[in-house]
C-alpha cells in the first residue's frame, strides 16, 4: 500500500484521536501544574462611626476581588509546577505515616484512602470475574443446545442493565429493611445493619461488580469455546485424559488470548471504579480515585471548583491505569515475538 493511501486511510482515525484522546490528555496534564485564581486588590475605605456630633472617621485597607471593565472578576493562571501533586499527596505526612508504622493513618488522606479501595475492587474482582465467568460458559456449554438460548439471555440480563441502576437496585435489597436484609435477620436472629460500617459496604460493592461484569467474561469465552479444536478434545478423551487435565492442557490455552483480552477490559474499567460509590452512596465510607476527582469538581461553600487538583488526580488515576495495564501487554507482546519468531 502506497504510503499516500495509507494515510488517507488512518488520517481520519489519528485526527479523531488526538482530537477526543491526545488533546484533552494534553490539557488536563496542563491543567495540572497550573493554577487559576482571581485577581485581588487591596481598597482604602473609610469608616465612620454612627453619630453626628461623636462621628469618627478611620481609614481602613480591605481586600477585594478586581473586576474588569464589564463588572466581571479578573483570573489569572499560574504555573505552579507540582505544588497540586503535593496536596493531593501529601508526601510528608504520609511519610511519617510509613515510617511510624501508621498504615491505617493514611487513610486519613483522601489520596491513599481512595487509591486502597480501587485497588482492592480492581485485583479482588478480576479473579472472581474470570473464575465464574469461565464456570458459567463451561456449564453452557455442556447444555442441551435447546436450552442455551434462553439461560444466555437469563445470563446476560445483569451485564445489560445500566451500572447506576443496577448499583442503586442492588442497594435497595440490603439498605434499611431491604429484602435480603431481612431474610438474613430472620435466618441469623440477629439485627444487622450492612450500611453501617466500610467493610460491609465493600463487600457489596465488590459481590454488584462481578454479578454486573461476570456475564461479559462468560459470553466472550462462550464464544471461544465454540472454535476448541473437536479433534484435539477427542484426542485427548481417547489418551484417556480427564475433564480437569482436556481443561488445563488444551481448553486453557485455547482461551488465553480471550482471557488476557477480559482482563485488560476488566482492569481498565474496574479502576476506573465510580457508579458504585455513587449508588451505594458510600463516600462516608469507601472512596475511589474517580469520585476523588469528580469532588474536586464539585462547587464548594465559595463556589470554585479546585480544577488543579482534580487533574493532577485524573493524571495519577491514568498513571495507574498503565501501570496495571503493564503485565498484560507485556505478556501479550512476548506472545506476539513466540508467533513471529515461530
Amino acid at each position: 500500500m502506497k504510503n499516500r493511501t495509507f494515510l488517507v486511510f488512518v488520517g481520519p482515525s489519528l485526527f479523531l484521536m488526538f482530537l477526543f484522546i491526545a488533546g484533552p490528555l494534553m490539557s488536563v496534564a496542563w491543567q495540572s501544574v497550573h493554577i487559576t485564581r482571581a485577581v485581588y486588590e487591596e481598597v482604602e475605605t473609610e469608616l465612620c462611626t454612627p453619630g453626628f456630633l461623636t462621628q469618627k472617621c478611620t481609614m481602613e485597607i480591605r481586600t477585594q476581588p478586581q473586576l474588569d471593565e464589564n463588572g466581571r472578576q479578573i483570573s489569572e493562571t499560574v504555573f505552579v509546577g507540582f505544588e497540586s501533586y503535593k496536596n493531593l499527596l501529601q508526601p510528608q505526612v504520609a511519610f511519617e505515616n510509613i515510617k511510624e508504622g501508621s498504615w491505617a493513618k493514611l487513610s486519613n488522606i483522601n489520596f491513599f484512602k481512595a487509591l486502597r479501595f480501587t485497588l482492592t475492587f480492581t485485583l479482588i474482582t478480576l479473579p472472581l470475574v474470570l473464575g465464574i465467568g469461565l464456570l458459567v460458559a463451561l456449564t453452557v456449554n455442556q447444555v442441551i443446545q435447546s436450552l442455551r438460548g434462553p439461560i444466555i439471555f437469563i445470563s446476560l440480563l445483569p451485564f445489560v442493565i445500566t451500572p447506576v441502576i443496577g448499583a442503586l437496585s442492588f442497594r435497595w435489597l440490603f439498605v434499611g429493611d431491604g429484602i435480603l436484609t431481612a431474610l438474613l435477620e430472620w435466618w441469623l436472629e440477629r439485627d444487622i445493619a450492612m450500611f453501617a460500617q466500610g467493610w460491609t459496604i465493600e463487600v457489596l460493592m465488590l459481590s454488584y461488580r462481578v454479578w454486573h461484569v461476570a456475564p461479559f467474561a462468560f459470553i466472550v469465552f462462550y464464544a471461544g469455546l465454540q472454535t476448541v479444536n473437536r479433534d484435539t478434545l477427542e484426542s485427548a478423551i481417547v489418551d484417556g485424559a480427564t475433564r480437569w487435565q482436556r481443561l488445563k492442557l488444551v481448553i486453557l490455552p485455547h482461551l488465553s488470548p480471550l482471557i488476557l483480552f477480559v482482563s485488560i477490559i476488566h482492569l481498565m474499567d474496574s479502576y476506573r471504579v465510580f457508579e458504585e460509590v455513587i449508588g451505594f452512596r458510600s463516600q462516608a465510607h469507601v472512596i475511589s480515585l474517580q469520585w476523588l476527582t469528580y469532588n474536586f469538581l464539585t462547587l464548594d461553600e465559595t463556589g470554585n471548583r479546585m480544577i488543579s487538583r482534580a487533574s493532577a488526580s485524573s493524571m495519577l488515576t491514568m498513571i495507574g491505569i498503565v501501570f496495571l495495564l503493564l503485565f498484560p501487554l507485556r505478556s501479550t507482546w512476548r506472545e506476539h515475538q513466540k508467533r513471529r519468531s515461530g
